[in-house]
């Protein structure tokens, strides 16, 4: 099985001794860390920065011809954004805090513990992916237009924030940091995730999990896989998801449902690249890259301690949050027209013609679920169509019961008071009762598009009770 290449640009490992050399080569790859590049005679080192550019730079402060010491200032003046981590077989605290102040990143004592080695490249890997990072956003959103638009070909938008978001997932999908992403039920968190596993290139596939309410051992069984007599019943070895997405993206949906138990598994997963199958104590390596999703605030989660502070900070390292659809309805148009043209082919109807009336309808819907509650709609709408215009008989009814439902809903102590907070806003003097219904009315008809139906419908009220309110002001409109 091919296995990619990690870190992107390889490690030096500067020492004269080769026994040393062939010994961090061999601990780094069993922990995946595999592009590694080793030099003997510190005279070549300079040479050997000036012709490629290196993830880090691990120096031995006593070496023959030129020491760490002397070669580390040269470096760090050469090459200010290559992060250099210092090794020594003596234990010396002035030596350390000498190369700290010369602009080494960290410093190693030899013989060097596996745990900490890796530890100490894996931070200067990370620190070295965040200034990429940071130089390719910069050069990203310097952009006017996206790369490679075929990458989010299922994402249908106008809106200028989805677009920044293009340019983010361009800017970040070929490092090998998590992506939490996170939004509203709906709001098409799996599509984004496609879209930064299209965009990284990875030749492995993209593999989606719904993690929510699956207990820890259904979790470690269906992501890690088990030895055959793991458990009663494992008569054969099984592998698991995230095999299947070696070289590639492991997708982990509703992520702030997992389990204490099965967050504790994914943060190692996260820390050091390893996971254990069932019924096994061999540590196997993941090159996958992951990806997890959720409607819920995580954030909040930590103060009730159901979901661990550690593991959202190491979710976090690239964080999406997409928006409602209700804050980018410049959307609909094209969603729409995107959702007629999918629904008539698959339920094997004449395209029906969208009456205009539609568009101005579905302004004054929040949509609570978002893209997905839309696609539904028009579905719904397409199934009954028979005629060369779309009825609206059925989003109308959908609408209704929503704002039915709201007024309906009674509300008491500080929710009553967060309602009146959010819905009355009076900034200058207090308005009188007929101020007031002017005042709202007038609103209606705005967001109606002075539509006498659809303002009725928003006001929750009838067509004729609105029409004798506006005829007692002398302000009858036209539908």
């Amino acid at each position: 099985m091919s296995r990619n290449i990690f870190p992107s640009n390889p490690i030096l490992f500067v020492d004269d001794e080769a026994h040393f050399l062939l010994s961090v080569e061999l601990t780094l790859s069993s922990h995946g860390i595999n592009n590694i590049e080793t030099c003997k005679d510190s005279r070549t080192v300079m040479e050997l920065l000036s012709k490629r550019q290196y993830s880090l730079v691990v120096l031995d402060i006593n070496m023959p011809y030129v020491s760490g010491v002397e070669l580390l200032p040269r470096i760090v003046d050469a090459y200010p954004d290559t992060q250099v981590i210092m090794m020594t077989a003596i234990n010396n605290v002035e030596s350390a805090v000498l190369c700290m102040k010369q602009g080494a990143f960290d410093y190693v004592v030899k013989p060097a513990d596996d745990t900490r080695l890796v530890t100490a490249i894996r931070r200067g890997l990370e620190l070295t992916g965040v200034r990429d990072e940071n130089e390719m956003l910069k050069k990203s959103f310097l952009r006017e237009k996206i790369e490679h638009p075929e990458a989010f070909a299922e994402i249908v938008t106008r809106c200028n924030t989805i677009q920044s978001i293009f340019k983010y997932i361009e800017a970040i999908a070929t490092t090998n940091l998590p992506v939490l992403i996170t939004g509203e039920t709906g709001s098409g968190k799996e599509l984004f995730a496609k879209a930064i596993h299209t965009s990284s290139g990875r030749t492995g596939e993209l593999v989606p999990v719904n993690v929510a309410g699956v207990d820890d051992t259904f979790f470690s069984d269906t992501l890690f896989g088990h030895k055959k007599g793991a458990f009663t019943g494992a008569a054969m070895e099984r592998k698991g998801l995230i095999e299947k997405a070696e070289n590639g993206t492991l997708f982990l949906d509703e992520i702030g449902d997992l389990s204490i138990e099965s967050q504790v598994k994914l943060l190692r997963l996260l820390q050091n690249g390893q996971y254990y199958p069932l019924g096994s104590d061999i540590a196997v390596l993941s090159n996958a890259r992951i990806i997890v999703a959720t409607h819920r605030d995580i954030r909040t989660m930590q103060a009730s301690n159901t979901f661990r502070q550690d593991l959202y900070y190491r979710l976090k390292s690239h964080l999406i949050t997409i928006p409602p659809l209700r804050e980018r309805k410049i959307d609909l148009p094209y969603l729409v027209d995107h959702f007629i043209t999918k629904a008539a082919s698959e339920l094997g109807k004449k395209r029906p013609t969208a009456p205009k009336e539609l568009y101005t309808l579905l302004g004054t819907y929040p949509f609570p679920g978002n893209v997905r509650e839309l696609e539904g709609m028009i579905f719904d709408a397409i199934s009954v169509h028979d005629s060369g215009m779309l009825s609206l008989v059925s989003i109308r009814k959908t609408i209704a019961e929503y704002h039915n439902d709201r007024n309906l809903k009674p509300a008491h102590g500080n929710e009553q008071q967060s309602q009146v907070d959010e819905i009355v806003n009076f900034p200058g003097r207090f308005p009188t009762l007929k101020e007031t219904e002017e005042c709202v009315i007038a609103e209606a008809l705005k967001r109606a598009e002075n539509n006498q139906t659809i303002a009725a419908e928003l006001l929750g009220i009838s067509r004729r009770a609105l029409n004798n309110r506006l005829r007692r002001t002398g302000d009858d409109v036209e539908a």
